[in-house]
């Protein structure tokens, strides 16, 4: 095998201006001489697509060509300034959702009542869905009770999700303005339905309103699933909008062996997943579908005269203004498109197979060694492991693997576990650089191991 450098890159003076360039990595350099100069800015990309570096999850790399030319269209934000954006996202979206078997009301179609958009990330996802949530909740109240206001309301407003889930769902409820409650996980760290049943029910008696619910389907920490099938009658039976979030995991459900994950989905209201986590498409492209898209429009429309237009209430057409944060957006549907026509989904499929693959060699690889344990079910790209012993060494073995520079891995917590994470992430990756990676993790552990005696 070759001699494996180091992974970051070397910072230069240019000769011209002496401001700092960047010689990256001959790995992280597929396009050839065309991306070589990089400026400083880009140091921390360069090193997020090497084969040696677990981050949190993987990063979708097609190349920067591609993401130049998608980048080139900028779009107003509304049909009448941009009908190829719009209309090209309305079809990827819905070929997308036809690749993960989405039930019909969640596509566009030709006169569907749901369809897809494309967010700059699962965060923005969880807020719109929030907020969306929060509007159909006040209105319907003060359909009832007349006399009710909507800060009398958002007092009493309580939303919910896994002790798991992302901090991002914590900071929708902060700038929501609503209480947002975690639900105790499971020994398989899931939410489960009898624990939002019971926290609910408390709630209710309380005087409160629970009226959302994240579900998340494959965690940060590590990649486990909130139970749809449990969560998600509940929440239709009083009413609550049901979000899920499977930011990383929901690239797998393109492969027939993993979609079983997603079961349940029919219950909820909204869904999203990161096409530029495990998809290969370049950041930024999350992918949010709706069942009822006047949900999300009604809670966020607005027309002021220097935005109306001809067509506007022809319903013929897609405005996606109203279906996010910003006004203008980019041409991120050219993006997909390239990527979907470049590999195909028995591509795409082959690849999250052999990431899915990878890990479960590295998992192997820990069960051969007795001074290790894995803290979390392997289901997808992410291994979660840690010395037996205490947080204290386990953190050392973590500053002296990441000290060191030749991999890189992010840690979390599982109970009061301090664990490692090791997430296979790169595009380039192959089983020898997991080999390499489990080599250098077993040398520093044994010195650290041996350090400790004495």
């Amino acid at each position: 095998m070759e001699e494996v450098l180091e992974l970051w890159p070397q910072v230069h003076r240019c000769a011209v201006c002496r401001g700092p360039r960047i010689t990256p990595h001959p790995a992280l350099t597929p396009l050839g001489k065309s991306v070589v100069n990089y400026k400083a800015f880009n140091y921390g990309r360069d090193s997020e697509m090497h084969p040696l570096l677990s981050t949190q999850w993987s990063l979708g790399n097609t190349g920067n060509v591609l993401e130049g030319h998608a980048s080139e269209f900028r779009a107003a934000g509304f049909w009448a300034a941009s009908p190829a954006c719009t209309e090209l996202e309305t079809v990827m979206m819905d070929w997308l959702g036809k690749m993960l078997k989405l039930p019909e009301a969640f596509l566009a179609g030709e006169a569907g009542e749901g369809g897809g958009v494309i967010q700059g990330s699962a965060s923005e996802a969880t807020l719109m869905a929030l907020l969306a949530a929060r509007t159909k909740a006040t209105r319907r109240l003060q359909a009832a009770s007349p006399g009710l206001t909507q800060g009398a309301i958002m007092e009493k407003l309580v939303a919910y999700s896994s002790d798991q889930a992302h901090s991002s769902v914590e900071r929708a409820g902060l700038i929501g303005g609503v209480k947002m409650k975690a639900i105790p996980s499971d020994g398989k760290f899931a939410m489960r339905g009898s624990a939002l049943q019971e926290a609910m029910e408390r709630d209710k008696a309380e005087g409160l309103i629970p009226f959302f619910v994240v579900a998340t389907l494959g965690t940060t920490s590590c990649c486990s699933f909130d139970s749809l099938l449990e969560v998600g009658p509940i929440c239709n039976k009083e009413d609550m909008w049901l979000h899920i979030d499977a930011a990383y995991a929901g690239s797998s459900f393109i492969c027939p062996e993993f979609r079983h994950l997603l079961n349940g989905v029919e219950f909820a209201d909204s869904f999203n997943f990161n096409p530029h986590k495990w998809l290969l498409v370049n950041f930024d492209c999350s992918a949010m579908w709706v069942k009822k898209r006047t949900d999300l429009i009604g809670a966020f429309k607005l027309d002021p005269v220097y935005l109306k237009h001809s067509h506007q209430d022809s319903g013929l057409i897609t405005d996606y203004r109203h279906w996010q944060l910003p006004l203008g957006r980019r041409f991120r549907s050219l993006k997909m498109w390239f990527v979907f026509r470049m590999y195909g989904v028995k591509g795409l499929q082959a690849y999250i197979r052999k990431h899915v693959q990878l890990a479960h060699e590295f998992e192997h690889l820990l069960h051969q060694d007795p001074r290790f344990e894995i803290c979390a079910e392997v289901t997808l790209g992410l291994v979660c492991f840690r010395l037996k012993g205490s947080n204290k060494l386990n953190e050392a073995l973590l500053e002296r693997i990441n000290g060191t520079k030749k991999i890189h891995l992010v840690p979390c917590h599982l109970r009061d576990k301090f664990v490692l994470r090791f997430a296979i992430c790169s595009r380039t990756v192959e089983s020898a650089h997991v080999r390499l990676a489990w080599e250098h993790i077993n040398q520093l552990a044994s010195d650290l191991l041996g350090a400790e005696k004495e």
